[in-house]
């Protein structure tokens, strides 16, 4: 038995309604005041539901058969209403967009304050100590923000309303590894004053060495893993690259001094290089610094404020900024699955596009998916729709891929099998291939070329060895 327990579960399990397969099985689990502590497991094995659990979510808004009992802060959270939970439980969930609702940084951190009753001196004085520690300017408009920006937004809006149980799903899935060592930092000193943390995090790499316990889960069982660094160890080794060497094409894209500002704040400034056909290009840079702008610029998304983008896709491509014929040749997958799916079932969201039945058939083998053929997939685990969202485009098979941190969600195993399969789809396409990442265990695997992007510009290009050097030079030891 725990001393000083922060959360303990005796005995729970959990089934939702419509559902047959039991998705937790008598769990036995607890984090004490004083420590953080990380759950792992495969995509898809019910961490996300263990969480909704813990936090009251379940079974006050999603319902389902629970039993077993569920103790936060030594008592039960039996018949108690989801606001007296979140008293004592601070949630940052896997998606930023979920959980803001106001224009400005101010106002959405201020938000929370509000709904605890803070005095408006002490929710200005959360407001700059949080923006502080998450390095935030609160005169920030959100719907500007990077998707790390927003991570850190939802994190410090958490903060701020000051519950001693911290729950963080996810929360390093879209940040750059100095946001990301910051907020463990920041994670691990609250806990040194007291609280209690439990993050769910594959990116195990950056929490290693700020964790006291790990547990795992595995098809809805609990464990707790007795030899933590021989576990974290085997499930962050760098994958190597198993693409073939395609010689460089021509130009495919000329980035010629683009800029994009919204109103006045410039997100890129003065942009200029080429990208060629049939590269794995991959695009390197702090939150913040523009890649997904210049993504955005690169599908015709946006158009540049400032200079241009020459595309030698298609001389017919030409004559229209985007519509469907050019969405056929360049394939986007957004850093947010939510945006693209919409279809009622994994099997017609990847038959939308496809470019016959026959192949949807063979990408929905490709990416393993054929369990969850006939799942909705806002229904799936975020992984899971960061997998369908792949599939649904590369079912397309357009001449260019665009992928927006491809890999957040994905448990190592996951992480190493979609690595395969898109340089396989690389192989056989002969496709030109622009990933945007802050995942140091596959970026040398999904790259034939290097740019590093800082305050709007190109400030460095290279090959692979520039990859390594921007991800492990002065890196923390594991454990």
């Amino acid at each position: 038995m725990c001393v000083l327990n922060a959360i303990e579960l005796n005995g729970v399990s959990f089934t939702y309604y419509g559902y047959a397969q039991t998705v937790l099985k008598n769990v036995d689990f607890c984090v004490k005041y004083g420590e953080v502590a990380l759950l792992s497991g495969l995509s898809g094995e019910g961490k996300s539901t263990l969480l909704s659990v813990i936090s009251g979510i379940i079974p006050n808004i999603i319902s389902g058969k629970l039993t077993g009992e569920v103790l936060i802060d030594g008592k039960s959270i039996a018949g108690r209403k989801l606001s007296e939970v979140c008293r004592k439980v601070g949630v940052v969930l896997q998606n930023a967009d979920s959980q803001i609702i106001h224009k400005t940084i101010e106002d959405e951190i201020a938000f929370g304050c509000e709904n605890f009753a803070f005095a408006r001196d002490k929710t200005a004085a959360q407001i700059d100590r949080v923006c502080t520690v998450m390095k935030l300017d609160k005169r920030w408009t959100a719907r500007t923000l990077s998707g790390g920006q927003k991570q850190r937004l939802i994190t410090a809006s958490t903060l701020a309303t000051g519950q001693k149980i911290l729950i963080l799903d996810e929360p390093l899935a879209n940040l750059d590894t100095s946001g990301a060592t910051e907020l463990m930092n920041t994670l691990r000193a609250l806990a040194g004053a007291g609280y209690a943390v439990l993050v769910v995090e594959h990116r195990l790499d950056m929490v290693m060495p700020f964790v006291d316990s790990v547990w795992n889960i595995r098809a809805g069982v609990v464990t707790r893993v007795e030899n933590k660094r021989e576990y974290l160890l085997s499930q962050t080794v760098t994958i190597t690259d198993g693409s073939a060497e395609h010689e460089k094409g021509e130009a495919l894209f000329k980035v010629n001094h683009a800029a994009f500002a919204v109103k006045k704040k410039e997100i890129l400034k003065d942009v200029n290089f080429d990208i060629y056909k049939g590269e794995r290009l991959l695009l390197l840079g702090e939150n913040g610094c523009g890649k997904s702008t210049l993504l955005r610029l690169l599908a015709r998304l946006y158009k540049p404020t400032r200079g241009n983008i020459v595309q030698n896709l298609d001389p017919e491509l030409g004559k229209r900024r985007r519509g469907r014929k050019w969405f056929k040749s360049v394939g986007v997958v957004y850093q947010n699955p939510n945006y693209q799916l919409f279809m009622p079932t994994v099997e017609s969201e990847i038959a939308f596009n496809a470019v016959s039945r026959e192949y949807a058939d063979e990408i929905i083998k490709l990416f393993a998916l054929e369990h969850l053929r006939k799942r909705h997939p806002q229904s799936l685990s975020e992984g899971q729709k960061r997998r369908v969202s792949i599939a649904a485009v590369a079912a397309g098979n357009p001449k260019v891929l665009l992928l927006d941190e491809p890999t957040v969600g994905q448990d190592y195993k996951g992480l190493c099998d979609l690595v395969k399969i898109l340089d396989e789809l690389h192989d056989k396409s002969g496709n030109t291939m622009i990933t945007v990442t802050h995942d140091m265990r596959c970026a040398e695997a999904l790259c034939d070329r290097t740019v590093v992007i800082a305050d709007g510009r190109v400030i460095e290009q290279g090959g692979k060895e520039l990859a390594h050097a921007y991800f492990f030079e002065n890196k923390k030891p594991l454990v």
